[in-house]
């Protein structure tokens, strides 16, 4: 479905990992009109001075993130921490621009966790009460009528396609689910710490945050939606030795209902729940997804184990962490709100090696 229908886009934190990486996708976009990129501290400087993969690619410089006037915009992403899209919003929403916000901000339909988890008072429960979260495949049709779009974590992105088909079903039990996953050091952001040092990282890999990730909770919350019964989820997040990819390991104790399907069975009913989805690969039972099948893409690839055919079904999911686990997801959330192939800005294969 082809249109000439023309977006007017505004960035607000332009000059992090998924700033750059909406920029790389956006300037590839046939719907994406690129209006305005905002920065505090770069204000005057041109993206492809900061950035030289968008030579010839796009000619703006960054706007005074004090000083812009993102109302003129159709709609604005926030690439920031969490609390300034919240800040915003009612301004934006008010002037009819919708947002989409890579934080954690709308992240929690309840408010009062996002209080609780991120230590901060959320200032517009209102919108927060009304927005969408930005899980396209579990949540398409809120997310075409939204103004405002929390984009999930990327950790939780990983674990809510992995586990949902079996959730839903009904097929395992929801009150001990396990995740054992990896991320590369873009994960934690561009910022200047000794615990991200080449020479701290490099051949290494160390598990953090086991008592209580922030994800954990964004998980949790989401996938008690699917079910009556209680979520009970042990997260454990890794640091990898890589720049980009995440890995997650998914355990789920099969029930009685559950034990009485066939592998084959189980398999079908992946892919059943992704058929038609454009960037979630059910790859053949026994597969091993690797993060570098993924790379620069928004694809995200899983595959089912059960052990010595066992009573626990495994689902092994690979993706980009900053496309599919961020600013692809967001890309893909805009297509959706404004009536756009899904796809578009969305095309690029995972590079290999």
């Amino acid at each position: 479905m082809a249109t000439d229908k023309q977006v007017k886009i505004g960035i607000v934190g332009g000059t992090g990992y998924t700033g750059v990486e909406l920029l790389r996708m956006l300037s590839q976009h046939r719907n994406a009109k690129l209006t305005m990129i905002t920065s505090r501290k770069e204000a005057g400087t041109r993206l492809d001075a900061m950035f030289p993969s968008l030579r010839g690619r796009c000619d703006l410089s960054f706007s005074d993130t004090a000083t812009a006037d993102l109302t003129t915009c159709d709609v604005v992403f926030y690439a920031t921490p969490h609390g300034v899209a919240m800040a915003d919003a009612p301004k934006l929403v008010a002037a009819g621009v919708k947002i989409i916000d890579l934080a954690a901000d709308f992240r929690f339909r309840d408010h009062t966790i996002f209080e609780r988890v991120y230590k901060m008072p959320h200032s517009c429960p209102d919108l927060n009460a009304e927005a969408a979260y930005g899980l396209v495949e579990l949540n398409r049709a809120a997310i075409q009528k939204a103004r405002i779009v929390g984009n999930p974590g990327c950790y939780p992105t990983t674990m809510q396609i992995g586990f949902a088909p079996l959730i839903k079903s009904g097929l395992v039990d929801a009150s001990h689910l396990i995740a054992d996953c990896a991320s590369g050091i873009s994960g934690a952001g561009k910022k200047a710490e000794t615990d991200y040092l080449f020479s701290e990282t490099s051949d290494s890999m160390k598990a953090y945050n086991v008592n209580g990730h922030r994800h954990q909770f964004e998980t949790a919350a989401r996938l008690g939606e699917l079910t009556s019964d209680k979520i009970g989820l042990i997260f454990a997040p890794h640091l990898m030795p890589a720049i980009r990819g995440m890995h997650s390991t998914l355990y789920a104790r099969l029930n009685s209902k559950g034990l009485a399907m066939s592998n084959d069975q189980l398999q079908a009913l992946f892919v059943h729940a992704y058929q038609g989805e454009q960037f979630v690969d059910v790859m053949p039972w026994g597969s091993y997804p690797e993060t570098r099948s993924t790379r620069g893409s928004n694809m995200l690839r899983l595959a089912l184990h059960r052990p010595q055919d066992g009573d626990t079904v495994m689902v092994l999911v690979a993706q980009d962490n900053l496309v599919k686990g961020a600013a692809g997801a967001a890309v893909q959330c805009m297509n959706v709100m404004f009536g756009l192939p899904e796809s578009e800005g969305l095309g690029a294969i995972a590079l290999s090696p």
